[in-house]
């Protein structure tokens, strides 16, 4: 790869100009190929968890930057895009040691979301969605263990992928919980983002698959703030335009799963304060979830936490120290949920099912909240976001326009390995669905 020699660290003055986005600029440009390249004149950034060499990768955090060396090798997915055709441009701010899906660091300053300033811009990749939405770059890297690229998605107004777990390589990227990690990606359009993840994903261009159902997670619908016209109706419409109404399906999927996962018994609780307002089986879910990432987050990186001792944020803070305390009591109880859930979905949707719920429970939060009433937010979001984590199934967030002069996101879930046929399906849907968007924002003021 051809390193440009004017790397450098951003000032504070053009991390304004850049929506505060990024960590460090660079040059990073493709070898010279006499092929046409699918990514070919594209730039792009990648959060600052995945290593390039000879730079340090900071994880978010200014102690962690401090005592670690730089990088000696690049990872193979970032080597992959640049391969591809793609121009590198620098590193993306993150939420520190990707424990968060706020977007807020005290320390390197919030990305500022592009579609509503006042608002955060969803973490951990926040850098990367901001980058995207502002129009800085074509696609960015980022890392998704509990919704950090669907998060950043959804309220930066932008389209986020999510890959099945274990379908692109995480070598050469921090850890955050290996039995979520996965490497996901950012685009304004669908096809950069199909473009991207075929060359991540190493995936050879065929004729699209038309889906054999669309089940509407009724249930999850209702979890969001938002009402369900200008959420599951644009899809719906769409879907009956382009497929025939017949392929639509509606769900109650907390009933499905609690009656499938038998193992979520251990986590579902008398009426704790995080199943208030929620799905009990999917709030179960959520627990599972947190629990198996509290205890691979303490073994990556407890001992360093505790040596250390690093200057971390309010809420992340918590957490950290939180992770730290974890035993390994009903770890294995997670990992039996995991393969029931991924059983469960497969009979549910097929092969060539997909599944439909909102990406968060409602709009993106306003900046500096205080952590306090975000639990309740947060506790509904990581119910709709444990569905993919849980099961490893491929993920995308789709932006459904504003609501209120908020930004709307639904995202379609299909099984493990379908990713092809979910980033085909994306393009299919998504003219379509900008339309039905429009009249849906026209008729809903």
């Amino acid at each position: 790869m051809a390193w440009h020699p004017s790397g450098s660290l951003v000032t504070d003055m053009a991390r304004d100009s850049d929506y505060g986005a990024f960590m460090e600029k660079f040059l990073l440009q493709p070898s010279s190929s006499p092929h046409e390249l699918p990514l070919n004149s594209l730039t792009f950034a990648v959060k600052d968890i995945f290593d390039v060499d000879g730079y340090v990768t900071g994880f978010g955090n200014p102690d962690w930057s401090r005592t670690h060396a730089a990088a000696t090798s690049t990872a193979p997915a970032v080597l992959a895009v640049l391969r591809g055709g793609a121009t590198c441009i620098g590193k993306t701010v993150m939420d520190e040691m990707a424990y968060s899906i706020n977007g807020e660091n005290i320390h390197y300053g919030t990305p500022r979301n592009p579609c509503v300033p006042d608002r955060v811009p969803g973490g951990s990749s926040s850098g990367s969605g901001v980058a995207v939405g502002a129009k800085l770059v074509d696609f960015a890297l980022g890392t998704d263990t509990g919704g950090s690229v669907r998060v950043p998605a959804s309220y930066c107004g932008i389209l986020g992928f999510r890959p099945s777990h274990d379908a692109i390589s995480t070598a050469g990227v921090i850890p955050m919980a290996q039995s979520f990690d996965t490497v996901g990606w950012f685009a304004r359009n669908p096809v950069i983002l199909n473009r991207v993840g075929r060359v991540l994903l190493n995936l050879p261009d065929v004729d699209p698959v038309k889906p054999t159902q669309i089940i509407i997670a009724e249930d999850c619908f209702q979890l969001s703030t938002i009402p369900s016209d200008r959420v599951s109706q644009p899809l719906i419409k769409s879907v009956e335009k382009l497929f025939g109404g017949h392929l639509l399906k509606h769900a109650i999927l907390g009933d499905y799963v609690k009656d499938k996962v038998p193992s979520l018994k251990h986590f579902l609780s008398g009426g704790k304060a995080d199943q208030e307002h929620n799905i009990p089986s999917l709030a179960a879910l959520s627990s599972a979830m947190r629990l198996l990432q509290r205890y691979e987050f303490k073994i990556n990186h407890g001992e360093w936490v505790s040596t250390v001792k690093p200057d971390l944020g309010p809420g992340i803070s918590e957490r950290v120290w939180e992770a730290l305390k974890t035993t390994d009591v009903n770890v294995d109880i997670c990992h039996s949920v995991k393969t029931e859930l991924r059983a469960a979905l497969i009979a549910l949707l097929g092969d060539f099912g997909v599944l439909a719920i909102p990406t968060v429970p409602g709009p993106p939060p306003k900046l500096q909240t205080d952590p306090a009433p975000l639990e309740t937010f947060r506790a509904r979001a990581f119910s709709l976001l444990s569905i993919g984590g849980v099961s490893g199934f491929c993920q995308v967030s789709i932006p459904l326009g504003l609501y209120d002069n908020l930004p709307v996101a639904i995202s379609l879930l299909a099984k493990h390995g379908s990713d092809r046929f979910l980033l085909n399906l994306v393009k299919t849907l998504y003219d379509t669905l900008e339309k039905e968007v429009g009249i849906a924002e026209r008729t809903s003021y």
